[in-house]
């Protein structure tokens, strides 16, 4: 995968009217029918895995809802009209968590810009591929699959034993951390003696390690994410 360029100017708010689509429209579409409100990456974007044959999509600055292998598309307005475009109303309750932004009027336009969605999609490409890496790593006990998870808007897994779990993500940026950022946080720092002031956990709002997107190094992206998550891993021990 090519290195990333520059965050676009438009990523915060384009990333916030995306989070809210996603929390607020495009899970709960999903977990209407199944139950269950995970996302995934898809080709350019993100979106709902298939589920009853539908597949439900964010490309640029279109939501696309494919039935069947027919596709319509829809200029995403406001959350009201993307929710009459998917056939349901906005849902403030199924899928939002604590740190998921306020629905805000459900009429106003939502402020994306083509590019900044198309930047965060090959973010979560880039998460999702060195995440299932790390998932198939022989070392990475009990890994979980791994989703993009509306209500925080990252794409995460958990691994370890009862012990030494934790959650390794990737996130586009949220109200502590301006840019994207790669991160591992420890679920029992206590259980293992792990010292918040330790170098090696240099996350300033948790237990855990992080890698902000300026502090890549060159190459390959998906290496540099895979190399991190696993020298967080081993430390953990």
């Amino acid at each position: 995968m090519e290195e990333f360029t520059p965050a676009p100017a438009a990523l915060a708010t384009t990333r916030e009217a995306l989070h809210r689509l996603a929390v607020y429209v495009i899970a709960p579409a999903r977990h209407r029918s199944t139950g269950r409100f995970g996302l995934r990456s898809s080709p350019g974007g993100f979106g709902t895995p298939v589920f009853e044959g539908r597949q439900i999509s964010v490309v640029g600055g279109e939501l696309v809802d494919s039935v069947g292998g027919v596709e319509r598309r829809h200029q995403i307005s406001s959350l009201h009209a993307a929710a009459d475009f998917l056939g349901g109303p906005v849902d403030p309750e199924t899928a939002a968590e604590h740190d998921s932004p306020a629905p805000g009027d459900v009429e106003a336009p939502l402020a994306i810009d083509a590019d900044a969605s198309r930047f965060l999609g090959s973010w979560f490409e880039m998460a999702f591929a060195a995440l299932e890496l790390i998932r198939a790593d022989a070392t990475s006990v009990d890994a979980s699959e791994v989703q993009l998870w509306p209500g925080h808007f990252d794409a995460a897994i958990e691994v370890g034993d009862e012990d030494h779990r934790a959650s390794y993500g990737a996130s586009p940026g949220d109200h502590s951390m301006d840019e994207p950022y790669l991160y591992v946080s420890i679920w029992w720092p206590d259980k293992i003696g792990v010292e918040a002031t330790d170098a090696q956990w240099n996350a300033p709002s948790f237990v855990g390690s992080m890698l902000k997107l300026s502090d890549f190094p060159d190459g390959d992206p998906v290496a540099a994410a895979v190399a991190f998550w696993r020298s967080s891993r081993d430390a953990l021990g």
